[in-house]
C-alpha cells in the first residue's frame, strides 16, 4: 500500500490550508489515471478527476483553520505545522510508504520532520514537485485543491468577494483593505500571524496616529 501526500492554501492569508491524501496498492495505477499536478488542471477537469479518485481510492482530508494555524505558529514554524499535518494524512491510511511534496529546501529532513510525528514505521519519500513526479502525489493535490477551492466559495458566499485568499491576489487585499477600514480589525477568516495582515494593521494605526 502507497500513499500520496500533498497540501492546498499553505501560504494563503485567508480561509483554510487543505491537506489531501490518497492511497492505493501501487504507482502504476494512478499513472495509468493520467492524473496530473491541480495548478495545471482546469477547475472542470480537477472536479471530474476529483469525482473519480474519491470513488475509485481510499481518500483523507486534513483541514487547518486561519485560527488553527495562528496557535500552531506560536510554537511551531510553518513547516513543522504542514510536516504535522502530512503525517495526521499518512496516519490516517496507513500505508507502507508515503510519496510526499517536500515543504522544506532540505528533502531529507522533510523526511525526518514527518517521521518524527508518526507513531509507526512508514517510509517516506520526499521530493520537490512530488505533484508533478508521482501520480499518486498528483491525485492527492487535486483532493486538496478542489476540497479547498470549495470551502473558498462558501466563504464568499458568507464574506464576499474574498479572491482566492492570497497575498498576491487583487481583490484579496482590496477585500483586506476594505474590511480592516470599515471594522478596524482583520476577518475572523485572515491569517493574524501573516505578514500581510500585520503590515495593514501597522500602517492603519499609523495613519490614526497621524490624524489625531
Amino acid at each position: 500500500m502507497i500513499c500520496g501526500i500533498d497540501e492546498a492554501g499553505k501560504g494563503s492569508v485567508l480561509g483554510p490550508m487543505v491537506i489531501g491524501g490518497v492511497a492505493g496498492k501501487d504507482l502504476s495505477e494512478f499513472v495509468k489515471k493520467g492524473f496530473a499536478d491541480s495548478k495545471t488542471l482546469s477547475p472542470r477537469r480537477r472536479e471530474q478527476f476529483y469525482e473519480e479518485i474519491v470513488v475509485e481510492f481510499k481518500t483523507t482530508t486534513v483541514v487547518l483553520s486561519a485560527a488553527m494555524i495562528d496557535e500552531l505558529r506560536s510554537s511551531m514554524t510553518m513547516n513543522e505545522i504542514v510536516a504535522r499535518s502530512h503525517a495526521r494524512a499518512i496516519t490516517d491510511l496507513m500505508p507502507d510508504t508515503a510519496y510526499v511534496d517536500a515543504c522544506d529546501v532540505n528533502e531529507v529532513r522533510y523526511a525526518e520532520t514527518i517521521s518524527g510525528f508518526l507513531k509507526n514505521d512508514i517510509a517516506i519519500v520526499s521530493k520537490h514537485k512530488a505533484d508533478d513526479l508521482y501520480a499518486v502525489v498528483s491525485a492527492a493535490s487535486i483532493v486538496a485543491k478542489v476540497t479547498r477551492d470549495r470551502m473558498i466559495e462558501d466563504l464568499k458566499s458568507q464574506w464576499g468577494n474574498i479572491g482566492s485568499g492570497y497575498p498576491s491576489d487583487p481583490d484579496t487585499i482590496a477585500f483586506l483593505k476594505r474590511y480592516i477600514k470599515e471594522r478596524g480589525e482583520p476577518p475572523s477568516i485572515a491569517r493574524m500571524s501573516w505578514k500581510t495582515i500585520s503590515n495593514m494593521m501597522a500602517k492603519k494605526n499609523q495613519k490614526k496616529l497621524f490624524e489625531f
